[in-house]
């Protein structure tokens, strides 16, 4: 199970296109409200997530996705996402964080020796990482990702860790990626 976090602010880019290449790569995918099931992205787009937090189980998890916008914040405040990263962790389940989201496990200390990337301006909250600047990069059970323009990359990236090369690339060729 993929636990997607959404928080209002949220960049919808980040959260709704690596759903969809996770979803067509056969990953069962969960979104999950933050603070309540109705979210309103960055840019006024209002979704209903499937579940709150009291949906959420992490014996199921495989990979928590923090999307980055202005909801990172409210990700970074949550004492249940913080919860939800350390069981992450102490599972051995991935943990992927896009654009601004990569700050919080980067201050957290969990990406110090593992390669990374972000938002640019955010690489100050990445302690211990060796900043690579790509797309996307996945180091272990960690997948950090720029921002909007590099979604797609998230996704597969995601979809590779989870479904393996063959099931992404097939899915990047129905894309047309």
């Amino acid at each position: 199970m993929v636990y997607v976090m959404l928080a209002d602010g949220f960049e919808e880019t980040e959260a709704i296109e690596p759903i969809d290449i996770l979803r067509r790569g056969g990953a069962e995918v969960v979104t999950v409200g933050v603070k309540n099931k109705t979210v309103t992205s960055a840019h006024g787009i209002t979704v209903t997530a499937d579940t709150d937090m009291s949906g959420v189980n992490p014996e199921d998890m495989e990979l928590l996705m923090l999307p980055g916008g202005a909801g990172h914040e409210i990700l970074d405040a949550s004492n249940e996402v913080h919860a939800l990263i350390s069981r992450a962790l102490a599972d051995g389940k991935y943990i992927a964080a896009i654009c601004a989201a990569p700050s919080i496990i980067g201050k957290r200390m969990i990406l110090e020796g593992k390669k990374a990337t972000c938002f640019p301006g955010y690489e100050k909250y990445l302690y211990g990482a060796e900043v690579t600047g790509e797309k996307a990069v996945t180091d272990g059970k960690i997948i950090t990702a720029r921002g909007a323009g590099a979604a797609s990359d998230f996704g597969f990236a995601m979809l590779t860790a989870l479904k393996g090369r063959e099931t992404a690339d097939k899915i990047k060729e129905t894309m047309q990626y």
